[in-house]
């Protein structure tokens, strides 16, 4: 399943970005600790080219310790470094100050001042991250996406300025895991898919990979082989009763995704740096084999019209 969603202020914000690209020191994109690869947007790196990228991994306490690290090491490269945090600890927050000025040094752009872009897709936690830098509320905040509608620039020292940008997603997500995700972690609008689906996609991982903390928040006697199955026993457990005495599979599922989106399940990740690889590849593909469809069908076109002639 592709999905579609750009509103309006997201294809104005994309030509603003491009616009003050030049004028750009370093990007700073914030990404889901949970989704590090669902919450990359395609466009910044055809749009950033070789410019220093701090990516940063915000909620890093609702994702897996292990996957977070194995994530941070395979971004870390010439002009990308990478950093996980939490809004709770401060102390990783005050790094990131320091490893800014590394990357503008190692880019030989200007310091006086020198110009950081924040970017990041929809609820990623980029205005709170904006407020934590800042030390204030300077940007709004709020737990669904497109909560910031235009660029800001916020000076935080003589030497310091911070672009704040609307969260953009791109046009079309040709992954459909991907897609998925975004929905589970609440990047897109719970309206742009079906919550039942989208639950027990996210089953269909959590099951084999975080079982004991599923059995642990809900019940020791879950069906785990089979989503739609536990899907149901959650909703029997907790209450999630319709008509007739059947389970409303979806309220239990909004119930499952609240529950995990606020941390309640346990600290879960949803993707790892091999899956990403094996993903683009399939996408790769699967795009490959759609546009030599269209070539056959245009050409066939254009032998139709030959053949009338």
């Amino acid at each position: 399943m592709a999905i579609q969603w750009f509103p309006g202020h997201m294809h104005k914000a994309r030509k603003e970005m491009a616009m003050v690209l030049p004028d750009t020191d370093v990007i700073v994109e914030v990404l889901d600790a949970r989704i590090p690869f669902s919450s990359e947007n395609p466009m910044l790196e055809q749009l950033r080219g070789t410019k220093p990228c701090l990516k940063v991994l915000t909620k890093a306490d609702l994702a897996d310790v292990k996957l977070t690290d194995a994530w941070l090491n395979a971004y870390d490269s010439k002009t990308t470094k990478s950093i996980a945090i939490s809004s709770h600890d401060k102390e990783s927050i005050k790094k990131i100050r320091p490893l800014l000025k590394t990357m503008v040094t190692a880019s030989q752009s200007r310091v006086n001042p020198f110009v950081v872009m924040v970017v990041g897709i929809p609820n990623v936690g980029k205005s709170t991250l904006i407020n934590l830098l800042v030390g204030k509320t300077v940007a709004k905040t709020g737990n669904e996406p497109a909560i910031t509608k235009r660029q800001q620039h916020i000076v935080l020292s003589d030497n310091w300025v911070l672009r704040d940008t609307p969260g953009v997603l791109w046009p079309k997500v040709d992954n459909p895991a991907s897609g998925y995700r975004l929905a589970a972690t609440g990047a897109i609008r719970d309206t742009a898919m079906d919550s039942a689906e989208v639950a027990t996609y996210l089953l269909d991982y959590l099951c084999p990979n975080y079982p004991a903390e599923l059995l642990q928040r809900y019940d020791l006697n879950l069906p785990l082989t089979e989503s739609v199955a536990t899907l149901e026993a959650i909703g029997a457990s907790r209450g999630c009763i319709g008509g007739g005495g059947l389970v409303d599979f979806d309220r239990a599922a909004r119930l499952l995704l609240t529950e995990f989106r606020a941390g309640q399940l346990g600290r879960m990740t949803l993707e790892t740096p091999e899956m990403k690889v094996a993903e683009l590849k399939s996408v790769e593909k699967k795009l490959a084999e759609i546009a030599l469809k269209k070539e056959e069908k245009k050409n066939a076109r254009k032998k139709a019209r030959k053949q009338k002639r």
